[in-house]
């Protein structure tokens, strides 16, 4: 994504916006969601992978070294979170949620574990269940990462845990955000983290023309929002 016209925002008056790209991989416009494909928004790529370059070389279980806190508007996670082990989950939540401004929000997808389960049951754990630029990707790959990717030397590509709805709302809740709003889509789960300042309309104009839109009104399948009583 190209870095918008530092004088657009000073004639307009408005404020340039930062998301955090955890575990973004190499350079791609295409990895970043389409929320954030809009002039205003800056993306900052961080990684603890060297090989790809990030803007920011660290670990997303403890940016503290790297990223002030309330330093970002926006984290943008993509099926990062099961390839962590359980244990480092809430750490890493707990890090969206610090380097976030107070009206800020995070966006997280990772494997829809459930959904995964049914498809094993009615097709089968090796059937195929969609194909992907890496390959054919079946159940074995979504519950415990793609076999072909980690044969090829990708070690990091496997998964060290997995998502219920439920549970990823509970550790969201339980990792400083105020509120979470969650959806589902082939395979996948989504959850919009909310900062206690954010507001679901200031995210209106980003989302509107999203899949993702649903996050802001009614949850995908009649799903609630869930939030701390």
């Amino acid at each position: 994504m190209s870095a918008p016209d530092p004088a657009l925002a000073r004639v307009t008056g408005t404020r340039f916006r930062h998301v955090l790209n955890v575990g973004s991989g190499p350079a791609h416009p295409g990895k970043l969601h389409a929320a954030f494909h809009t002039p205003l928004w800056r993306e900052v790529r961080l990684d603890v992978e060297p090989k790809v370059q990030p803007d920011i070389l660290s670990s997303m279980v403890d940016m503290r070294a790297s990223v002030p806190d309330a330093s970002f508007d926006a984290v943008w996670s993509s099926h990062n979170l099961e390839h962590l082990s359980a244990h480092e989950v809430p750490l890493a939540l707990a890090e969206f949620a610090r380097v976030l401004t107070p009206d800020g929000f995070a966006l997280v997808t990772c494997p829809d574990v459930e959904e995964v389960a049914r498809f094993i049951l009615e097709r089968g754990i090796e059937e195929v269940a969609y194909p992907s630029a890496a390959g054919p990707v079946t159940p074995i790959d979504m519950l415990w990462g793609h076999r072909a990717s980690i044969e090829a030397g990708y070690g990091f590509m496997a998964h060290r845990t997995g998502f219920t709805l439920s549970s990823l709302a509970r550790q969201v809740l339980d990792s400083g955000f105020a509120e979470v709003r969650l959806s589902r889509s082939r395979f996948a789960l989504w959850a919009l983290c909310l900062k206690p300042g954010c507001r679901l309309e200031s995210l209106s104009a980003d989302f509107a023309r999203t899949e993702q839109a649903e996050l802001l009104g009614v949850e995908a399948g009649g799903e609630p929002s869930a939030a701390p009583p």
